[in-house]
């Protein structure tokens, strides 16, 4: 077992710790990016790798990734992604705002190839954090413990480990081999054999339950899906440019500091915007293929509105699925050999953070403005939650959207941070003058 200090450490290698990475290569001083370790527990960085489907856009501008609104001139961005592999000009040509998914995968592991301070490594999970204090109680740092049994104590935490997948209760006690969730579609579907004729439900009624019910048509050529959806049936997002400002990043304050009767009316509205809808062109698609089984008279394709799924089972060598229909009440069985879980994400605080929760002894877990959890006591440590804040940011705040701001904001306290503590280090070691804020002009960086 080995341990290890480090000044921040970063959980996860997703877009969000990326882009704190990018803002501490740019804005930090030389020593805290040097001392700075983010870990993934993954063998190399991938965006949402269970549904890089071939030709699934991302439903974010180009220009909302990882560095642009805080620093147009990066060397971190997708434009200059984009002309170091030698598509620039063909991206452009294309004329979207909304690259491929596996673009902006790529994208996001060139930017993890591209850091030259702060350190990556892959292949370390973390199992648990633990508050560290001193003998008279002030928090001063943590204790991350990784599954291969190693320590790693840091004075700032920052994770960005994305919710849990949510499976709900009703198919719990069905056999792995039988469900299939979003985030592992593309590994799954992977290893099953091509030719058997398989009758698959698609359970969801949103976007990634769209992409894989059309996908599976032609990952498993003979199978017919069924698609299974609790709402009127499927709809579009609702994506007018008057809803969209709720996605700049100025909007935060104006949420933060509302009541919270207008923080649950502003979720409840922009509910659409992000959740339970479909891009148009998915729902463009799935309807034509809809419309020409109907035309052909195949009947291979079948799409179930108003019903609940009020109990799964497997019954020899087949999975009984029991739907209630909400119209009239009347149940039905729905017979399939495979299950596919567009059920999206468990909406409680994910179970790592969970976990540091109760050593601290939180009855809930709350962020400030900064991002930062709200600890009792003194403290000289600081930990930040990155993509779990809907509730206090806004809806934004687990999409690409914010990540570039965010990440300037959370470096920005801990240089603060770092500045009101680090009296008598060595001038090497003593931080710069803090960034401008966001939209101030920012000369190209010389990193």
């Amino acid at each position: 077992m080995k341990h290890r200090d480090v000044e921040l450490l970063a959980i996860g290698a997703g877009p969000a710790n990326l882009a704190l990475a990018v803002a501490l290569e740019e804005l930090a001083p030389a020593g805290l990016a040097a001392d700075s370790l983010v870990i993934e527990q993954a063998d190399t960085v991938a965006w949402q790798p269970g549904m890089l489907l071939p030709e699934a856009q991302s439903q974010v501008s180009f220009l909302k990734d990882l560095v642009t609104l805080r620093n147009p001139c990066s060397r971190f961005s997708f434009v200059n992604y984009l002309h170091s592999v030698g598509r620039l000009s063909q991206f452009i040509n294309m004329g979207s705002l909304w690259p491929y998914r596996i673009e902006i995968s790529d994208y996001f592991k060139w930017v993890a190839d591209s850091l030259t301070r702060v350190r990556l490594e892959y292949a370390r999970r973390c199992t648990s954090v633990e508050p560290l204090r001193d003998a008279e109680g002030t928090l001063t740092g943590w204790l991350t413990r990784l599954a291969d049994g190693s320590t790693i104590r840091s004075r700032h935490l920052v994770m960005g480990i994305g919710r849990d997948a949510y499976v709900p209760e009703e198919f719990a006690g069905l056999p792995a081999r039988r469900v299939i969730h979003s985030t592992r579609y593309i590994q799954r579907i992977a290893e099953l054999p091509k030719a058997v004729p398989y009758r698959v439900a698609v359970i969801g009624g949103a976007q990634s339950a769209a992409e894989m019910f059309d996908a599976v048509q032609s990952d498993l050529p003979g199978c017919q899906p069924t698609m299974v959806m609790r709402s009127i049936g499927l709809k579009t997002y609702e994506n007018s440019k008057f809803t969209n400002e709720l996605y700049f990043p100025d909007a935060v304050d104006g949420f933060f500091d509302a009541r919270p009767e207008a923080r649950e009316q502003i979720l409840k509205e922009m509910h659409i915007t992000n959740y339970s809808g479909l891009n148009p062109a998915t729902l463009e698609k799935l309807y034509s293929a809809l419309y020409l089984d109907r035309l052909a008279g195949k009947g291979r394709l079948r799409v179930l509105t108003m019903h609940d799924v009020t109990s799964a089972r497997e019954d020899s060598d087949e999975v009984v699925l029991e739907l209630t229909d909400r119209r009239t009440g009347e149940v039905e069985e729905l017979r399939c050999d495979l299950v596919l879980l567009g059920t999206g994400f468990v909406r409680s605080m994910p179970s790592l953070v969970r976990g540091l929760a109760d050593a601290l002894g939180l009855e809930r877990v709350t962020v400030n403005r900064t991002y930062k959890l709200d600890v009792p006591g003194p403290a000289t440590a600081g930990c930040y939650l990155q993509g779990v804040n809907e509730e206090t940011h806004g809806i934004a705040d687990s999409l690409l959207s914010m990540q570039a701001v965010r990440a300037w904001e959370i470096t920005n306290d801990i240089l603060a941070d770092r500045a009101a503590g680090l009296a008598g280090e060595p001038a090497e070691n003593v931080p710069m003058p803090l960034p401008p804020l966001p939209g101030t002009p920012v000369a190209v960086s010389a990193i």
